[in-house]
């Protein structure tokens, strides 16, 4: 086992969206990564333990459908062993709730909620990713509003010492709930083989793959319209505009697919989390 092995296993796209997340996050509510380092450190090294140990037990239980949808993986492709994976899996998870108790009970109860969220997707007999309804409500309630107003408000309690939330947080929160309905979506693009074989009623199967596409990118374009609205009420320019260059990259970027070709659809699919990473980032601007 090497530590590329460990990357990729740990879902690298999610590790850098949760990353950002959190950063972005913090320095909205008023953080500085100098005087309040140990609190970005831990609520960093709690979100991203919890990230894994979702992540993780996700490929643990979906080994015969990753050896289908994606053969790549660290366990589908053998490079990983069960046993090893389950003992990372419970050490990813025991750390984030250690890490998020040595701060605070608001941020504990955060990754706890989460974690049993992440489990309930996973693992059966609930197993909430075989229905596409119950998948994208709880990625939407995880990645959108959980992170977004979780984080906000544990982070508030410990620098400023009350449950405070920078306004800006909830257009931020509006647009990434979006977004996260669109990847619970989008991410079943590229894998109808296997969810197909194994009985899944995924959005692009039940329905189509061309209606996930656009319903998706029908709420991410609602949703910068209104960041973008939002902006402009506020005077905050700089990132209106980067917002508006954003919208219409995801639109040149939405023509570019080809449904009926795999690569095409992957290569979407992996675009589109860049669009995630830039728009959480782009939020910054209203700091200047």
């Amino acid at each position: 086992m090497t530590l590329l092995t460990i990357w990729k296993f740990s879902r690298p796209h999610t590790i850098i969206g949760s990353t950002i997340s959190v950063v972005v996050l913090f320095l909205l509510q008023g953080g500085h990564l100098i005087d309040h380092f140990i609190i970005i450190v831990t609520t960093l090294i709690s979100a991203l333990g919890c990230n894994v140990c979702i992540t993780g037990l996700n490929q643990i239980i979906d080994v015969e459908l990753d050896k289908i949808n994606k053969p790549e993986l660290p366990i589908a492709s053998g490079k990983l062993d069960i046993h090893t994976a389950k003992k990372i899996v419970v050490i990813a998870g025991i750390i984030a709730l250690g890490s998020a108790a040595l701060l605070n009970w608001v941020l504990l109860l955060l990754i706890a909620v989460i974690l049993i969220l992440g489990i309930a997707y996973s693992v059966p007999p609930v197993q909430l990713k075989q229905h596409h309804l119950p998948a994208a409500l709880s990625i939407t309630i995880v990645r959108g509003v959980l992170v977004n107003i979780g984080m906000a408000i544990h982070f508030s309690y410990l620098l400023q010492g009350s449950f405070k939330i920078q306004p800006v947080i909830y257009p931020l929160t509006i647009f990434i709930s979006a977004f996260s309905l669109a990847i619970a979506w989008y991410k079943d693009l590229p894998d109808r083989a296997g969810d197909a074989h194994f009985g899944y009623r995924t959005f692009p199967l039940l329905y189509s793959p061309k209606l996930a596409l656009y319903l998706g990118a029908t709420f991410v374009m609602a949703a910068y319209g209104w960041c973008i609205f939002w902006s402009y009420k506020e005077a905050a320019y700089l990132l209106m505009y980067s917002l508006i260059a954003l919208s219409i990259a995801f639109l040149l970027h939405l023509q570019s697919v080809r449904l009926n070709e795999q690569k095409s659809v992957k290569r979407f699919y992996q675009l589109f989390w860049v669009f995630f990473f830039a728009t959480y980032l782009s939020f910054l601007w209203v700091l200047y």
